[in-house]
């Protein structure tokens, strides 16, 4: 399988942030326009840069990325052109369905409200899907709220998240170190999403380990963002098989969805190569495991590549990719008859049009 083919085939993402994706060419005018100071000015060398630090093995040059992008990100031209273009950029690599995730209060230097970053990630991913549908791609962006660990703002997050449900926003989030900050320091938040019947992921086993998804698991969230280091409990039973923990069958029997990034996860250190990544384990033992790019900048990634990279060096075939966009499809923060219909319409003729490759 060519990233030729693999690019052609409808796919879905539901991990991938907003400030992780931005084309360098645009950090570069708007860090002149706002005149924010970049390592490098040229796009070329500023793209390889991003990639550079990602990949160094230091996780303070990780996110000293973001520093960057966070900082032409303040104004709601600057997000909603960023929005804009990552509609376009996910439609062009044939997502037909995606879930971008960011973090409102990140974007509040430059004096916009809440309420006014929101509205103007809103109108960008709204213009992008109407250029990407007059050029003939078809694509769904819904977006996630984030609410970040080490702050103390949740309830001001899902209090903005639930202001826009059906209208743009599907669901909330929590990222940041989870080293210090456990799940449940936030749980009379997560108690009012529950209540109001509101969709909820959780980053959670990268940078800690099984017991972070566990706290996930305990405050309700229906996804894992990462989730990798849940084969933390999975064991050898003696006979050449895995014998599962009590808490790696509640999730694989609850069908709680991993939101799997292999390249940002060897930039973490959450895994050493794709080859012996644990998404081909936990894939291959039935849990629900869907592929994302997580930061595409600083991955230098598309979900094409991801995806090649499974099936160049993990032996991932055709039914698998099926299989994980059709699970990512259900598990998507959208209505049931909505998924379905994604499936049935797009998905599935997708992958099996006549001169394409069949599931």
């Amino acid at each position: 399988m060519t990233p030729e083919q693999i690019a052609a085939l409808p796919k879905v993402v539901l991990h991938d942030h907003l400030d992780g994706g931005l084309r360098p060419s645009t950090v570069a005018e708007l860090a002149a326009r706002t005149g924010h100071r970049l390592p490098v000015d040229d796009p070329a060398e500023l793209g390889d840069w991003f990639y550079a630090q990602a990949n160094s093995g230091s996780l303070v040059a990780y996110l000293a990325t973001f520093e960057h992008t966070l900082a032409v990100m303040q104004d709601a031209e600057g997000l909603a052109r960023v929005a804009r273009e990552a509609v376009l950029d996910l439609a062009a690599d044939g997502v037909v369905y995606a879930e971008e995730r960011f973090a409102p209060e990140q974007h509040q230097r430059g004096g916009l409200s809440l309420q006014q970053v929101v509205d103007a990630v809103r109108a960008g991913v709204t213009e992008g899907e109407a250029e990407a549908r007059a050029a003939g791609r078809e694509i769904r962006m819904n977006l996630l709220l984030c609410a970040m660990r080490h702050t103390d703002r949740a309830e001001e997050i899902a209090e903005l998240a639930l202001a826009h449900r059906d209208r743009g926003v599907a669901g909330f989030d929590i990222a940041g170190p989870e080293a210090g900050f456990p799940a449940q320091g936030m749980g009379a938040t997560f108690a009012r999403l529950r209540a109001a019947r509101f969709p909820v992921t959780v980053h959670a086993g990268e940078a800690a380990g099984a017991e972070s998804v566990d706290e996930a698991v305990e405050v309700g969230a229906l996804r894992i963002g990462h989730g990798v280091r849940l084969v933390e409990d999975l064991h050898d039973d003696g006979a050449g098989g895995t014998r599962l923990g009590r808490l790696a069958h509640w999730v694989r029997d609850r069908r709680i969805a991993l939101e799997v990034c292999p390249t940002s996860n060897l930039q973490t250190g959450a895994a050493r190569s794709i080859a012996t990544h644990p998404v081909t384990r936990l894939h291959r033992l039935g849990f629900a495991v869907t592929i994302n790019t997580d930061n595409r900048l600083q991955s230098r990634t598309s979900l094409t590549a991801e995806l090649h990279h499974l099936v160049q060096d993990a032996g991932w075939d055709i039914d698998d990719l099926y299989a994980v966009t059709v699970t990512a499809a259900r598990h998507a923060f959208a209505h049931h008859d909505e998924r379905e219909d994604l499936i049935r319409r797009v998905i599935e003729p997708g992958f099996t049009t006549p001169g394409r490759l069949h599931p």
